[in-house]
């Protein structure tokens, strides 16, 4: 049986995954050969992937060669502030929307999350992936698109606010009141606590990137 060749598709969620994970940050080259060969593809679909990514700025010319993006203090507020109003409409609609088991996921996830407060990097992963189940309590389509874009760019920031000393254990506190809320069916408790967590994010990065410069 033939194996069918790797689309463009597949290659581009390949590399984004990547940048995602850290694996690819920030100011790494990105070549076309080295690529094909970690993937196991041809060069094709990995040319038309790279070109996507630097159509949608996830990528960026360095002479001839193309570099993983990086946000410039101005790209990072602008961004936040855009997070934090879509967050905080994903998670009113989450307490109007989300099912009992949406909900029981959700308390899950931020109970088992507390043993990762000292990984910074595995309580990121676990970040993401209760951000998203919000985004998909919100059962609004339109807006689970718009948030991808936001934390596909949100990757480019080369490190995580959670590294920062006790934001793990704050941030874990802050996503049981956004679940709290979600439970209680208080939307507009649910909108605030989530944008309040977007906030302290965003100023624990400001700190981070003062104490670095």
């Amino acid at each position: 049986m033939t194996r069918a060749k790797p689309s463009p598709t597949d290659a581009y969620s390949l590399i984004l995954d990547a940048i995602d994970m850290g694996v690819f940050k920030p100011g790494d080259r990105l070549v076309e050969s080295d690529l094909a060969d970690r993937f196991g593809m041809s060069r094709t679909p990995i040319r038309e992937a790279l070109q996507k990514l630097e159509t949608q700025s996830l990528l960026a010319r360095d002479g001839r060669s193309l570099i993983v993006a990086s946000l410039d203090h101005n790209q990072m507020a602008e961004l936040y502030v855009v997070r934090r109003e879509l967050e905080g409409l994903a998670a009113r609609l989450a307490a109007r929307h989300a099912n009992a088991e949406e909900i029981t996921v959700l308390c899950d996830m931020v109970g088992a999350d507390d043993a990762l407060v000292g990984d910074p990097a595995a309580l990121a992963r676990a970040n993401r992936r209760f951000h998203k189940q919000i985004h998909l309590a919100s059962h609004n389509r339109y807006l689970v698109q718009q948030l991808d874009l936001v934390h596909r760019s949100m990757a480019l920031m080369a490190t995580t606010s959670l590294a920062a000393e006790g934001r793990g254990e704050i941030a874990q506190a802050e996503h049981k009141r956004i679940v709290t809320a979600i439970a209680e069916r208080d939307e507009s408790g649910a909108e605030t606590a989530l944008r309040d967590h977007i906030s302290v994010a965003f100023m624990t990065r400001l700190k981070q990137d003062a104490s670095d410069g």
